[in-house]
């Protein structure tokens, strides 16, 4: 007999549904996180070892294909400009003395005979299509191994009204070339200058002297053959008094700093210096 208020027995709780999830001991749990964690760094790092392995396997099997190598590319060349209008009409009017041309890059060159060039400069710069009235350079180049024409002086012609250049070339041994300051009166210090520094004679030159060594100074310091390092020369010998020991000394240690200045003027100024007895760098006390 049930009791009184209390709901009647309908079976055992076993039976009764529940929506609860079953409840599991952690002590149970096979692997812990760490135990987890540690397993996949050892799977990482026998993944990497046996990685380097195959690779060395791989490097050191025979016959084992390379990676192919990826072909530079060529960049432009001078091409032949023989079928240019300008190098045809020299020819047609000034035969034989048009050597060689080429283009590179849109900029035309011509190689001339030497012995001829003012009357290649008179027809470029009278051309009534294209005249080149402006001589925007003259410069040298010097090539020790060339034997028979070691100088190659070049024109670099610019045209006002066309817009257009072109370069000639001239290959000079020791017996020089004609100046062009006829043509161009602007050549006067350019050639003086390729005469300083390369020494290239232009034969009728209006003031042929140094323009920025003096008139004395022995060499010509744009030539491959001129030393690079310091030397004495006689120049300093003939204008210049003797340093004494202690004052050469300290001459090469402003040297060795960067300190000296060999333009003419202030290098005579520190030889007066020295000349007059002042102590210039004095001794550490």
């Amino acid at each position: 007999m049930a009791q009184e208020g209390k709901p009647p027995d309908t079976g055992s709780p076993t039976d009764a549904p529940s929506n609860e999830a079953p409840q599991t001991d952690a002590r149970q749990t096979p692997v812990s996180a760490d135990e987890e964690k540690n397993a996949q760094v050892e799977a990482a790092k026998a993944r990497v070892a046996a990685a380097k392995e195959a690779a060395q396997k791989g490097a050191a099997a025979p016959g084992a294909p390379k990676p192919p190598v990826k072909k530079k590319e060529e960049g432009p060349k001078p091409v032949d400009a023989g079928d240019h209008p300008l190098v045809r009409k020299l020819r047609e009017k000034l035969e034989g003395s048009v050597l060689e041309a080429s283009e590179f890059l849109g900029q035309l060159s011509i190689r001339i005979q030497p012995a001829r060039v003012v009357e290649v400069c008179t027809a470029l710069k009278d051309d009534d299509e294209t005249p080149f009235n402006y001589l925007s350079d003259l410069t040298c180049v010097h090539y020790p191994d060339q034997k028979a024409a070691p100088f190659e002086v070049i024109y670099n012609l610019y045209s006002i009204s066309k817009n257009e250049r072109v370069r000639l070339k001239a290959a000079v041994n020791g017996e020089g070339i004609e100046s062009v300051t006829s043509i161009w009166p602007s050549a006067d210090w350019l050639e003086r200058e390729v005469y300083d520094l390369f020494g290239v004679v232009f034969h009728n030159h209006p003031d042929p002297r140094r323009i920025l060594l003096p008139p004395d100074w022995e060499g010509h310091p744009l030539r491959k053959d001129y030393p690079l390092e310091f030397v004495e020369n006689r120049w300093r010998e003939n204008h210049l008094p003797e340093f004494t020991d202690v004052q050469q000394e300290q001459l090469e240690q402003r040297r060795a700093y960067g300190l000296e200045i060999l333009s003419v003027p202030q290098e005579r100024e520190v030889r007066n210096l020295f000349r007059s007895g002042k102590e210039v760098m004095p001794k550490d006390k």
